[in-house]
């Protein structure tokens, strides 16, 4: 009788514990994700994604593994038993090598098969066989202890790793001011998100962002500081691992030991950091199982109780129970801005959107939470990683709700929202004033739509675009009376605006570049280079003036001379431009090797308005230019300082030419060009502006 009454409190408290995982899902994912969660269980899927290419769990050994004598990562990888995996787990790591210099540490934790010996015999493993069982947290202190690296990477055995896995990881460190921890996204070999990083609440229980979700969902895809990471795959500078003390062996042997070391690191100042483009495919549960009750997965409640007396003080400042997981996820005193723009940024194929990320990438800097969408949309996988790496959350098709929806939802918690170009604001000003009530709103000109078709009309004549001009002009101004604040990209823009509306806030936020340097020699460049696409309608103007009256005049003194042309440039098109000396090669997703590679830059552009990006590419890598004084307007360029200007196609021609012979003159305007860039289109000039804009 007594073993039965033993029996029914052991059921009793399984189904206590499931329905504490229920109701759980239920406040975290809502009653629908709830059903959509239990639906997944009940539906068969295949074992492992078609995509993943991963290892067999079989005896084959890796030939040989990657390692240095001077490692900058230690990877150390705990085992106890399970050799397949260990190897499967070893050979994708020296399939997919890094580029940082790194070794492999197997910490063998007395396992009970002859996983040490076979390990012995893997070129390139650096074996540590523990006397006795240590348990996870012993082995990986243990490996630790023996590092040679900056860096200390700890891998779960049952784990295969991916393409860029740790260099990405590596990444955090460098491009994220005080990260003292990184972490992969984790997901299951069928292909779903196992942990998009850790959610810790205030009562000290934890939640895994994102799992069972769609791995490529644009939620999970962009870096974001976390609670914690798991220790499936956790990077962390040896110098911190030392200072916190290790793992704490009061979690011996496993549990709550990653939850407890993300917020030592925190409490030394430090940050914990999701990594979603280091991908890690982790087989969970092959090392302790699935059972909270049976093995070492029962030390999971155990070590909850000691990690809620041991941070008490801290999860005090953790999210409340029961918030919902999409709340609960944003860290404490980020202030969130919506941006809109036409289109998701693509910086090969405009100069906005180059000045956008780069915005962003200051925001993100500055400790905002960023969330991106599109007027269409539309976001490429390229596009969604690269915005990601820089903390952005892109909404798109098909993942995210329409503006007006997500704005019901998430406005009222809004600190700004900034509406790029005059036919965006106009559309979702409205919109935004009703659904997000405190956001400060901002209008980003882009460049003064008005004024360049003022210009495209006095060039061409043509009344009707005049007409068009003050319309334009009209719906504009209107607009930055409706907004909190407008940005300018030049100078001139900004005193137009300041006499013509002096009682809008009008603030100038150039393009904002990085100072490349100059790398190439005079002696070693060849040829022209000019950058703009056919979607601008003033870079057509500029092309086809270059090349039937410009080219023609240069390549008559020098036939040597090569025009390059890039950037969006229709078939139709291409045809009329072709001919001998004038290559087209479109777009291209680096502008490196012509920036090094010619001699001179061209800006032959005859109207339009703002400042041109491709004269700031250009001086920021060192390279002179020659442009019209239309294109050079509002840059702070002076003829024969920084810039050879030229109006007509005739001194045009001959300033490309005295440039090109000129190795002295080349190299004062190069120099000056560099300079140009960092007094006035420098990150340094475009921070102080969105502090002040921000505040």
């Amino acid at each position: 009788m007594l073993a039965l009454n033993g029996s029914m409190r052991w059921q009793w408290q399984r189904l206590r514990y499931l329905l504490k995982r229920v109701t759980s899902s239920v406040t975290q994912r809502g009653f629908k994700g709830t059903l959509s969660r239990i639906a997944q269980e009940l539906h068969s899927r295949p074992a492992t994604d078609p995509i993943w290419k991963l290892e067999p769990l079989n005896a084959v050994l890796p030939c040989s593994m990657p390692r240095s004598d001077a490692p900058r990562v230690s990877v150390i990888i705990p085992i106890h038993g399970k050799l397949p995996y260990t190897l499967a787990c070893l050979r994708s790591i020296a399939r997919h090598n890094a580029a940082a210099a790194l070794e492999v540490i197997v910490v063998d934790d007395a396992s009970p098969d002859d996983s040490a010996d076979v390990l012995s015999r893997i070129d390139g493993v650096r074996l540590l066989r523990n006397a006795t069982n240590l348990g996870y947290i012993g082995s990986c202190n243990a490996g630790a202890g023996i590092a040679r690296g900056e860096f200390l990477l700890f891998l779960n055995n049952d784990t295969q790793v991916t393409q860029g896995w740790l260099d990405e990881l590596l990444a955090c460190f460098v491009e994220e001011e005080g990260c003292g921890i990184a972490g992969s996204r984790l997901a299951y070999p069928d292909g779903r998100l196992q942990e998009a990083g850790g959610i810790v609440y205030a009562n000290g229980e934890a939640w895994t962002y994102g799992r069972f979700e769609k791995r490529d969902d644009p939620r999970f895809l962009y870096r974001r500081d976390v609670d914690y990471v798991s220790g499936a795959s956790l990077m962390i500078t040896a110098e911190l691992f030392q200072a916190i003390g290790g793992f704490d062996s009061r979690y011996a042997p496993a549990y709550c030991e990653d939850m407890d070391l993300a917020f030592a690191a925190r409490a030394a100042g430090r940050r914990v950091i999701y990594q979603p483009t280091s991908l890690v495919v982790h087989c969970e549960g092959i090392s302790s199982g699935l059972d909270p009750f049976a093995g070492v997965k029962r030390y999971q409640s155990i070590n909850h109780t000691k990690f809620v007396e041991k941070w008490r003080d801290a999860l005090t400042r953790q999210p409340r129970p029961k918030l919902p997981v999409e709340q609960a996820i944003q860290r404490q005193g980020m202030r969130h801005i919506l941006i809109v723009d036409a289109l998701t940024p693509e910086p090969s194929r405009d100069s906005g959107s180059l000045r956008l990320i780069n915005i962003m990438r200051l925001l993100h800097e500055l400790n905002w939470r960023i969330t991106f969408m599109a007027n269409n949309r539309r976001a490429t996988g390229a596009e969604i990683a690269l915005l990601g790496r820089i903390g952005v959350h892109v909404l798109c098709k098909p993942s995210s709700l329409p503006l007006p929806s997500w704005l019901s939802r998430h406005g009222a918690g809004l600190d700004a929202v900034m509406l790029c170009r005059h036919y965006v604001a106009e559309h979702y000003l409205p919109l935004v004033r009703r659904r997000a009530p405190r956001a400060k709103v901002i209008f980003d000109t882009v460049d003064l739509h008005f004024l360049r078709e003022q210009r495209a009309a006095e060039h061409t004549g043509n009344e009707s675009l005049a007409r068009q001009a003050k319309r334009s002009r009209r719906h504009e101004l209107a607009l930055m009376r409706a907004c909190d604040a407008s940005l300018v990209v030049s100078p001139v823009e900004y005193q137009l605006l300041r006499d013509e509306l002096p009682e809008v806030d009008v603030e100038l936020l150039s393009n904002v570049h990085e100072v490349y340097g100059r790398r190439g020699d005079f002696g070693d460049r060849h040829g022209l280079v000019f950058v703009g696409g056919f979607g601008h309608p003033p870079n057509v103007d500029a092309v086809h003036w270059l090349v039937e009256e410009i080219v023609p005049r240069i390549q008559r003194e020098r036939s040597d001379i090569v025009l390059h042309l890039i950037g969006d440039i229709p078939p139709t098109a291409r045809e009329s431009l072709a001919r001998p000396g004038v290559q087209i090669h479109g777009r291209v997703e680096d502008l490196t090797p012509w920036m090094e590679g010619c001699r001179v830059a061209l800006a032959p552009l005859r109207y339009g308005a703002g400042v041109k990006g491709k004269i700031n590419m250009a001086m920021s890598h060192g390279l002179p230019v020659v442009a019209t004084p239309v294109a050079a307007e509002g840059m702070h360029l002076v003829d024969g300082e920084n810039v050879l200007l030229a109006e007509d196609a005739q001194t045009f021609a001959a300033a490309v030419l005295r440039l090109y012979a000129d190795e002295r003159l080349w190299l004062g305007l190069s120099d000056a060009s560099l300079e140009n860039i960092r007094q006035y289109f420098s990150f340094e000039t475009a921070r102080g502006t969105l502090k002040r804009l921000l505040a």
